[in-house]
């Protein structure tokens, strides 16, 4: 058995968490792993009515057989995983490599503070600063961390192991393409390379193991904070169409555009994605808010869905409906 990649394809809040929850719950593997930059990205998950949004547990958390590890890539601030490890009750499956780079007040208080990085509209939680401290090969490493001795452990051994014994890993990006410090909108980017590539080698597994990568694109792309935007909307057409968004982080409001086809094609070519997720279509058309299969989806729907497939060149496989886990079309079985 091989591994998935799940990635954002814009400027994140694509709803990965989302698409992330419905792939854990009806392929069940045994491993969820984090990659991604750290506690800057917020996935949003909600299950009959609860919503939760988590900054380092896996989205994945609400399949329970599963184990939820943050690779050695990830930044971890231990206040916030042990608040959301006791939040979500996740104690027994939770796991941090132990090589993880540690986030200490002094970087949060850096990204707050320097003026260079509140111009960039960095979510001041601390990431880039610990990031230059990785690099500069001082920062702390979770195996210097008291509070996390009990939480450690071998994530790329536990991965390839899994594997080996065919078992099924779900491994979850963070951010969005258009985000990446390589391929994004630079200087208005996070603080490391955010595609599929780079969320595999964060966790540990090799190129060779990864057998899909689901690109998650919105219909109606968002950006928070500073930076290009190409087919960024006025806020009063995002309000006329009922699109008021924040970051779940930040709570800052979401800037709103047009769907990006260009882009799209772009970011499926260099996370080298075998399937689509579209999210946000009941923005697109009320009508098929909380729909479940491709037929009952309106004209206007479909024919987005085939644009998109006719721009990008990668199969939609997923369609999200509504915030709910449950609100999806899931075609992967059809069209694979």
């Amino acid at each position: 058995m091989s591994a998935t990649v799940i990635v954002g394809g814009f400027w994140g809040d694509e709803g990965k968490g989302k698409i992330v929850a419905h792939v854990a719950n009806s392929d069940k593997p045994s491993i969820i792993a984090r990659g991604g930059v750290g506690p800057n990205a917020g996935h949003t998950v909600e299950i009959n009515g609860q919503k939760f949004g988590v900054r380092m547990i896996p989205s994945g958390f609400v399949y329970k057989s599963a184990k939820l590890l943050i690779g050695a890539g990830v930044l971890v601030n231990p206040e916030v995983f042990l608040k959301e490890v006791e939040m979500l009750n996740v104690a027994e499956r939770a796991r941090v490599d132990y090589r993880c780079a540690i986030i200490e007040p002094i970087h949060c208080e850096i990204d707050k503070t320097q003026e260079h990085l509140k111009k960039i509209g960095t979510t001041g939680t601390g990431c880039g600063p610990a990031n230059v401290d990785r690099v500069r090969r001082v920062a702390k490493q979770a195996k210097d961390v008291p509070e996390l001795k009990d939480f450690l452990t071998d994530v790329p051994l536990e991965i390839n192991e899994a594997l080996d014994r065919n078992e099924f890993v779900l491994i979850e990006g963070s951010q969005g393409f258009a985000l990446s410090l390589y391929y994004g909108t630079y200087p208005y980017v996070t603080s490391k390379d955010t595609t599929a590539s780079a969320i595999a080698s964060d966790v540990g597994v090799g190129p060779t193991r990864i057998e899909d990568v689901i690109v998650v694109f919105k219909c109606f792309p968002t950006r928070v904070g500073s930076g290009p935007f190409p087919t960024e909307m006025p806020v009063e057409e995002a309000e006329r169409l009922g699109i008021v968004e924040y970051g779940t982080v930040t709570g800052r409001r979401r800037r709103v555009g047009y769907w990006d086809g260009k882009l799209a094609r772009y970011s499926a070519m260099v996370n080298g994605a075998t399937q689509v997720a579209i999210t946000g279509i009941d923005k697109l058309d009320k009508e098929c808010y909380g729909v479940t299969e491709w037929e009952k989806l309106t004209q206007k729907a479909k024919k987005f869905i085939e644009q998109v497939e006719a721009e990008v060149k990668v199969p939609v496989t997923l369609i999200s409906t509504g915030p709910e886990t449950k609100q999806i079309i899931d075609l992967r079985r059809e069209k694979l």
